[in-house]
């Protein structure tokens, strides 16, 4: 990165922190602290929702999924929308009416103890493990841009955002989103210009679709039915449907954002708002990794995206990688001179010879990645997080590097901040509260709060360190989610709707639904969206088949 690049980057993190801190000057005692006092307007609750979830992986992770696989995880976000109108007409009332500070105190009124703690566990687990994988992109980021080792990059961007967190509170975190996510939509927007801008002079915007499309990337809907496709128009409406229900619905780190709404329209007006921007965001992202795909069509990329293992490949002197390198070399030429041709052409022939010739680029790619992945401890390599951000350092004009660098730095910061925030709250107020000290202060609890967010912020540093192990980080983070989201969502569909069942069913069900899932996940080849449905249906059968048969016994 030039100085210019640096000076943007670090004129948008200080602002933002800035900012938030300002805004929330004057925090005092636990419910200003963990709630904002109730009084933060709708539009600000809808920006942080949408921050918190559009994190780094967001540019890194669904970019380079547009590069290898197309548009297609679009499909993922087609029942967000359904569930953001469920969850602002049937969840968001329960939760207002009840004066909860989480979302699993309100397990323990309609239900028992052992439920709510059962369920503030999973999250705590889970959470734990998402917050771990936002800290580590930024971390991918670094390693390229100015070759820093990852360790160090992790612990810079934690301590960074674990003293933010820290010291304003949920004031802060929520008025850091709103500039942040001003600061990715305008990178979003500048990113899939500069990929269309840097495509060869001769070809236009239309041919770099028509390529992309030729290849693959551009099919946006597939509606094959088929339990083993993570990506299809089924699994996206229903399995997309019912993660959403759970994310926003269950996990504390969305609910807490509009716990603090000023009433329940705003609470509800903040969700519509994702419901209406998160597909469109997210098809832009999608299609500037198609982009990306067609610029390197006529621009050689690297056989190995990430620069270090390439690096310790090239100094090996290993006679199998330099063929290797010199058969994509050649296969990159053939693919070029297949895509002007179909371009000048476009017969179904020409069509064939491209799709040919990419083929074979991708099998000699392949003998490169399995090259790399011997040079590692554990055999794998995986570089889809590196190809967009390899793209904007290579190719994009000085400026442009240092804004896009601000919008991923700015979704990182996003992301972690909440979950630290979120992670604390459950921590204290689900645990320490209920367990160790009932009637404390509430200054108190503001004061363990901070050392809570202090301790989240530790384990994520740690676990950060497991990133590169986990491959595409977009899919990751919600592989992850999935295998305990529908246990969470199944007992807040016993809890909402308006069925006799107890604790003793509720919290048996939720059990039921971990272990289904985990058999699910170990023993199948079900794609991962379906972990939320199969977890839900369990949780809430056993549920009410355990009620019930408990109520039949007592009348008995």
């Amino acid at each position: 990165m030039h100085l210019l690049d640096w000076i943007i980057l670090a004129i948008s993190l200080v602002g933002i922190i800035s900012f938030g801190l300002y805004r929330s000057r004057g925090s005092r005692g636990m419910r200003d602290y963990l709630l904002a006092s109730k009084a933060m307007p709708w539009w600000v609750i809808g920006m942080s929702i949408m921050a918190t979830q559009a994190s780094a992986i967001t540019f890194i992770g669904t970019t380079g999924q547009g590069y290898v696989d197309g548009i297609r995880f679009v499909q993922f976000y087609f029942g967000l929308p359904i569930a953001m109108v469920l969850i602002a007409a049937i969840a968001v009332p329960f939760f207002h009416r009840s004066g909860v500070y989480t979302a699993y105190e309100y397990l323990e009124q309609r239900f028992d103890l052992k439920t709510r703690t059962l369920a503030s566990v999973i999250f705590l687990i889970q959470r734990g493990v998402g917050v771990g994988i936002a800290l580590y992109a930024p971390a991918v980021l670094l390693s390229i841009m100015v070759g820093w080792p990852e360790w160090l990059t992790i612990f810079t961007m934690g301590v960074l955002v674990v003293c933010y967190t820290t010291i304003g509170g949920i004031k802060a975190v929520m008025w850091t989103d709103v500039q942040q996510m001003f600061i990715i939509f305008m990178g979003v927007a500048v990113a899939l210009a500069a990929a269309i801008l840097a495509l060869p002079p001769d070809v236009s915007f239309s041919d770099a679709l028509f390529l992309a499309g030729a290849a693959g990337k551009l099919r946006a809907v597939d509606t094959t039915f088929d339990w083993q496709n993570r990506y299809n128009l089924w699994s996206g409406l229903i399995g997309g449907a019912f993660l959403a229900l759970a994310y926003f619905g269950c996990d504390q780190s969305q609910v807490q954002r509009y716990l603090t709404g000023k009433s329940v329209a705003h609470m509800r007006l903040s969700l519509l708002l994702n419901a209406v921007l998160k597909v469109p965001l997210q098809f832009i992202i999608l299609l500037t990794g198609a982009m990306v795909f067609s610029f390197f069509v006529f621009t050689e990329p690297p056989m190995l995206f990430n620069k270090v293992e390439r690096t310790r490949l090239e100094s090996s002197t290993n006679p199998i990688y330099s063929e290797t390198n010199d058969h994509y070399h050649h296969a990159f030429e053939e693919r070029r001179r297949a895509a002007h041709s179909l371009l000048v052409t476009k017969t179904p022939s020409s069509r064939t010879i491209y799709l040919d010739a990419d083929k074979r680029l991708q099998m000699v790619r392949k003998k490169g990645m399995l090259l790399a992945a011997d040079q590692t401890r554990d055999n794998t390599y995986n570089d889809t997080n590196y190809i967009f951000l390899t793209f904007v350092m290579n190719y994009l004009p000085t400026g442009l590097v240092g804004l896009i660098m601000a919008a991923v730095f700015a979704a990182a910061m996003s992301s972690i901040s909440s979950e630290l925030n979120s992670l604390a709250t459950v921590t204290v107020m689900d645990h320490y509260r209920r367990y160790l000290r009932r009637n404390a202060s509430d200054s108190h609890y503001a004061r363990v709060s901070k050392i809570a967010t202090l301790f989240w912020g530790g384990y994520a540093v740690l676990f950060a360190g497991l990133g590169q192990h986990l491959g595409s980080l977009i899919e990751a983070v919600n592989m992850v989610g999935s295998l305990f989201y529908g246990s969470l969502l199944g007992v807040f569909v016993l809890a909402f709707l308006p069925w006799r069942v107890n604790g003793r069913g509720a919290f048996s069900g939720m059990l039921a639904a971990l272990a289904v899932v985990a058999w699910t996940s170990y023993s199948t080849d079900v794609s991962f969206l379906w972990y939320n449905l199969v977890g839900c249906v369990v949780c809430v059968s056993i549920g009410v088949l355990v009620s019930y048969s408990k109520q039949s016994v007592e009348q008995s």
